[in-house]
Order: C-alpha cells, then sequence, then structure tokens
C-alpha cells in the first residue's frame, strides 16, 4: 500500500558551527517520523534541579515563509516519560513569519536532578497546517449529540 506524503521546503539557518561537524541537521529518524530531534546548542552541560526551567538554544533559525504552516515543538516522549523533561511553557509555536532563533523552553517535572549535554536530543519540531477562521458570533448553536454538558460531560470511561 503506497501512501501520499507531502512535502514542504524548511529555509534553516545554522546558528551553531557544530553542525555537520559534531552534530547532524535535524532530520526525521525514520521514514514514519512526524517530528525531527531539536539539540541542545549549549557549550557546557546544564543540570536542571526538580522544578527548574531553561531556555536552551537550538543552535538554528527556521523560516516557514507559508502562512499555512506554522511548527511547534514538542518534547521527546522518552525524556519525558523516564526523566520528567518536558516543555517548560507546554508546547513552543513558531509562526510563519517569524524567523529568530528557536529556544527550547525546558521544564525539570521530575524529582531528580537531569544533566543535558551540549548536542543531547531534548525536544521535536513538527510543521503543521494552519486553519485560518472567521468568528462569527450567532446567538445559538445547532443542537449536538453532546450539547453544552461542559468538561467530563462524557463520562470517565
Amino acid at each position: 500500500m503506497s501512501t501520499a506524503s507531502a512535502s514542504h521546503s524548511l529555509q534553516i539557518k545554522l546558528l551553531d558551527p557544530r553542525f555537520g561537524d559534531d552534530w547532524s541537521l535535524p532530520g526525521y529518524a525514520t521514514e514514519a517520523s512526524a517530528g525531527m530531534d531539536l539539540r541542545a546548542a549549549l557549550d557546557t552541560a546544564l543540570t536542571l534541579q526538580p522544578g527548574d526551567t531553561a531556555l536552551v538554544p537550538s543552535g538554528i533559525a527556521i523560516h516557514l515563509a507559508d502562512p499555512n504552516l506554522c511548527a511547534v515543538i514538542l518534547p521527546r516522549s522518552g525524556l519525558g516519560h523516564r526523566h520528567g523533561i518536558v516543555m517548560g511553557n507546554g508546547t513552543g509555536l513558531i509562526d510563519a513569519d517569524y524567523q529568530g532563533p528557536l529556544l527550547i523552553s525546558v521544564w525539570n517535572r521530575g524529582r531528580e536532578a537531569f544533566t543535558i549535554e551540549p548536542g543531547d536530543r531534548i525536544a521535536q519540531l513538527v510543521v503543521l497546517p494552519v486553519v485560518r477562521t472567521v468568528l462569527q458570533v450567532v446567538d445559538t448553536f445547532a443542537d449536538s449529540a453532546r450539547g453544552a454538558g461542559g468538561f467530563g460531560h462524557t463520562g470517565v470511561r
């Protein structure tokens, strides 16, 4: 079975000279990977104590240019599950017109100190389509099966 795939060009500016020599460029680990790993472009190791946050440079800048696209910076699943290292802001959103350096907000929500070494893969970048909407103010909504039951309305299981 063949799968259709969309391909877009992403402009990337290398801000750290270690890319290409010591480190590989961000890329997809497998053919089906949705995200590209981002590295910690640190000069020295950074130890995060439980509860600490830090802005870690990725060593790159990107320019999507297409207003129908955005990028998000997400945590790496294994770091979050095993060590409690997640995004300090939940998710980093990169607009299509942003051209500055990508900074990774990391938070140690774990119970032990965690050290990030220069070049460690600490987050992932995913490019997504954007749907821009026009707000339409209404007095009522058409009825739906869920209705206005509110948060948790569909039950626990």
